[in-house]
């Protein structure tokens, strides 16, 4: 009975196996294109994190909570990081004060902590004001996600962390919670 059992399962594999080649050769792959966001944003593969160090920063286009288009040439000639958060992200929440305080420390170095929320304008307002959170915080969905992927986040999580030095190169990102010394260490090449 075993052994009728396991030539049965034999058969069955080998069946299938010849059904998927023979499927394979008879029709060719589709063509792959790349997705459109509904936005109408080209979505193609996101660049990984160590093919952007050293690069040239991507360009982006967000609103801040005020409704104000913000870009990333905005920021040019200044030391910046990104930090991709949502308020539901503890992690994100937990490293908040840190990077506000961080960016007051630094100040002098010309830091600009920019905060790019995963939600909509009014929850992220309310949010950043209960946290008495003092950097700039730019706010999408969509747009978000994207620039995350553009800026090497190909997973989406959060936190997310990129440092862009003042002439616009990507110098170092984290992807998790950061620590103030991480940090303090990546801006200590900057002197």
């Amino acid at each position: 009975m075993t052994r009728n059992v396991l030539l049965i399962a034999l058969v069955a594999l080998v069946a299938a196996s010849a059904g998927y080649f023979l499927a394979r050769a008879i029709s060719p792959a589709a063509p792959i294109t790349p997705a459109i966001s509904p936005a109408g944003i080209e979505s193609a593969p996101a660049p990984r994190i160590d093919d952007l160090l050293g690069q040239r920063r991507p360009d982006f286009s967000l609103t801040d909570t005020a409704g104000k288009t913000v870009s990333a040439s905005d920021f040019d000639g200044q030391v910046w990081l990104l930090n991709f958060w949502a308020s539901w992200c503890k992690p994100c929440v937990e490293e908040m004060p840190m990077l506000s305080q961080l960016q007051q420390d630094y100040a002098d170095m010309g830091l600009s902590v920019i905060g790019i929320a995963l939600d909509d304008p009014d929850r992220a307002s309310e949010f950043v004001a209960a946290m008495d959170i003092d950097y700039p915080v730019l706010v999408g969905k969509t747009d978000v996600v994207l620039t995350g992927r553009r800026y090497g986040n190909t997973t989406g999580m959060l936190p997310f962390s990129v440092l862009v030095d003042a002439t616009g190169i990507i110098r170092w990102s984290h992807l998790g919670a950061v620590s103030r010394e991480a940090l303090v260490q990546q801006l200590s090449n900057f002197d």
